[in-house]
């Protein structure tokens, strides 16, 4: 069998069309975690209620580009809690240096978040939410520091610091 352009060009935009369909979202079609959570507003409310960035990642689970988070050089004392609904999720004692460019934790605070599989760009990974409002936090992975060996690794845009 011979191999044309055109049978070359129809195989590549085949796979491409594929590809689109199946690995990339477009924006709105993810919503934050599906379920009954404690704190609930109506898109509105979250749109009018965080800034462009925290609700693309809060509520349509975006990611912000990595090292652009004032929150990865925040070495005080204290907690971090949910930008969308103030709940506490992360001790600042668990917080270490991944080198990924986010904020990364190695446990949370119990019963702070809830986990859902996501399946998005064409890889199986655990999605991290609140456990308040369903915000979208980020992922964990295995491949963090003892005592877990997990790594939280977290949008800085869905998180506030409060010092202690």
């Amino acid at each position: 069998m011979q191999l044309t352009r055109r049978a070359m060009l129809l195989g590549g935009s085949a796979v491409a069309a594929l590809s689109a369909f199946s690995i990339w979202r477009s924006p709105g079609d993810v919503v934050a975690a599906e379920g009954n959570f404690p704190f609930k507003l109506t898109d509105a409310e979250w749109k009018a209620k965080l800034d462009p960035a925290a609700y693309d990642v809060l509520r349509h689970e975006g990611t912000e580009r990595p090292f652009t988070s004032p929150l990865n050089d925040e070495h005080r004392s204290g907690t971090f809690h949910c930008a969308g609904c103030d709940q506490a999720l992360f001790k600042s004692e668990t917080k270490f240096d991944s080198g990924t460019g986010w904020p990364s934790f190695y446990d949370f605070i119990p019963g702070a978040i809830g986990t859902t599989e996501d399946n998005s760009f064409g890889m199986v990974r655990t999605e991290v939410h609140c456990s308040n409002c369903g915000g979208h936090q980020g992922h964990v992975f295995n491949d963090g520091p003892a005592p877990t060996g997990l790594r939280y690794c977290i949008n800085g845009v869905a998180l506030s610091f409060v010092a202690a």
